[in-house]
């Protein structure tokens, strides 16, 4: 089992920036790939980042040249840097984390963070 607090949402104008954290606890040494999804109303869930074990990278078209992802030194916590944050970009952020032990693949995902980018 994994569980995942992320913190770092909020409120900011446009242009603006924010960095979301999600840190993973319990069986973290079989924790695999990372990121991010966000989910505006109305809309499907879509991949915004993600991190591999061996840290490459892969970001949603939307986002390249203004995110950055990234692990932490131990490995279990993802950080997602925000910069010249649209109004577009405004949704509900949820972490994520693939766990493998042996064939089992499994995702766990975090209670989702809030981020509103006004105009």
């Amino acid at each position: 089992q994994v569980q995942l607090v992320e913190s770092g949402g909020g409120s900011v104008q446009a242009g603006g920036s924010l960095t979301l954290s999600c840190a993973a606890s319990g069986r973290t040494p079989s924790i695999r790939d990372m990121g991010w999804y966000r989910q505006a109303p109305g809309k499907q869930r879509e991949l915004v980042a993600s991190i591999t074990s061996t840290d490459s990278t892969n970001y949603a078209d939307s986002v390249k040249g203004r995110f950055t992802i990234s692990r932490g030194d131990a490995k279990n916590t993802v950080n997602l840097q925000m910069n010249s944050l649209k109004p577009e970009d405004t949704a509900v952020y949820y972490c994520y984390t693939v766990q493998q032990v042996v064939i089992t693949v499994k995702t766990y995902w975090g209670q989702g963070t809030q981020v509103t980018v006004s105009s």
